[in-house]
This record gives structure tokens, C-alpha cells and sequence, in this order.
């Protein structure tokens, strides 16, 4: 029997069987990742790890884009939502390896990654502390010079705009800010980082690169 992580963030295992629905009804269904592995520029023969996987879509689109050359990961600290991947790559006869892990103690040796991706999962971690943990185990399995793309909500300013995504996405998950990772990531080791705007009006992207050694050394 597979020993489960300890794990700290919220899951939303007990969500497994209704997350796609409620994604796509809530406008990020599969369009929403596509423009997201777009944002990733993932290419044939890739490396891509996605960090919180959830039931693997994302992860399915990416393996597109990798192609037969490339290779992608998904790990998802709730069993329920990496057996329901598991099924869903196996149904679309897609080679996709999916595992239970955590983000913040990421499995994968040094410097593995072209890729990472998080799609709105960085706002489960409680706490800056382990956020910032989860940046640095992301730049550790990132090749130099590797890309990661990080999605998630960006609370309106507006007050009515506010009021609407509380009430369709939850309090909880207004009160972490995607303005705030850019800092952390900084701190981990990130380059050339930029945020920008999805086609979704509450979610917005960081991108950055692994620091390189030369740079590393300016």
C-alpha cells in the first residue's frame, strides 16, 4: 500500500467527481487549459511536472503538446483526485504518470524539469511559509533555465466584482493573492518573472525561469 504524504494544504479530494464540471461552469474548462500550456510554451519533448494535478486535465493538454518525445508528471497530495487522473489518462489512452505527492516535498531529483505548472493550487497552501517552500522545490526540480507558469486568482478591486467571486469561488479562496507570489519566487531563485492577465476575469499568471548560473553569479 502506497504510505500517503503528511500533508498541510487544503485538498479538495472529496471534490474528485464534480471538479471538472464545476470548472468548466465556472469558465475554466478546456479552453482555459489550453491558453494555460500556451502560457507554459511546453513544446515537443518536454519535461513537465504539474504540481497539484488535481484530476489531471491539465496535465492530459500538456502531454499534447510534449508529444510522444515528451514526458509529464502529475502529483496531487489527494489520492482521490490521482486515481480519478489515473482512469481519465487511461481512458484517453494518454501516457500520463500520476502520483500522490506534495508540492512543498516534491519526490524528483535536481534540475528534471523544463516545465512546471500550477493551476490554481498555490492559494491551498496556508501560510507564506509553505509557499515560499513550494517555490523553492519547484526551482530545485527545474532544469536552469526551466519555465514555471503559475495560475490563480487575482481578487477583483473592484467592490462589486469582489463581491460576485466571493460568492462564486468562496471567501477562502479570495484571500490569497497572485500579486503576492511574484516576491516569493524571486526569493527562491526565479528570473525574468512577469504577471499578466488569463482570458478569466478573477485569474491572472506568473511566469518566471529557474535562475541560471550565470546569472546566479551577477
Amino acid at each position: 500500500m502506497q504510505q500517503l504524504p503528511h500533508r498541510r494544504g487544503r485538498t479538495l479530494g472529496h471534490r474528485a467527481h464534480s471538479y471538472d464540471l464545476a470548472a468548466t461552469l465556472l469558465g475554466m474548462g478546456p479552453t482555459f487549459r489550453e491558453l494555460t500550456v500556451q502560457l507554459a510554451q511546453v513544446e515537443p519533448g518536454h519535461k513537465v511536472l504539474d504540481v497539484g494535478c488535481g484530476t489531471g486535465s491539465l496535465s492530459i493538454v500538456a502531454k499534447a503538446w510534449a508529444g510522444p518525445a515528451g514526458e509529464v508528471h502529475g502529483i496531487d497530495a489527494a489520492p482521490e483526485m490521482i486515481a480519478l487522473a489515473r482512469r481519465k489518462a487511461a481512458q484517453a489512452g494518454v501516457d500520463v504518470d500520476f502520483q500522490v505527492g506534495l508540492i512543498e516535498d516534491i519526490h524528483f531529483p535536481d534540475d528534471q524539469f523544463d516545465v512546471v505548472l500550477s493551476s490554481l493550487m498555490i492559494h491551498h497552501l496556508p501560510g507564506d511559509d509553505l509557499k515560499r517552500r513550494a517555490f523553492i522545490e519547484i526551482h530545485r526540480v527545474l532544469k536552469p533555465g526551466g519555465r514555471l507558469v503559475v495560475v490563480d486568482f487575482e481578487p477583483p478591486t473592484n467592490v462589486m466584482l469582489r463581491t460576485l467571486a466571493t460568492l462564486l469561488f468562496g471567501h477562502y479562496m479570495m484571500q490569497t493573492d497572485v500579486r503576492a507570489y511574484p516576491a516569493m519566487m524571486e526569493a527562491a531563485g526565479f528570473a525574468g518573472i512577469e504577471m499578466g492577465r488569463t482570458s478569466h476575469w478573477a485569474v491572472s499568471f506568473v511566469r518566471g525561469h529557474a535562475r541560471e548560473a550565470e546569472y546566479a553569479q551577477s
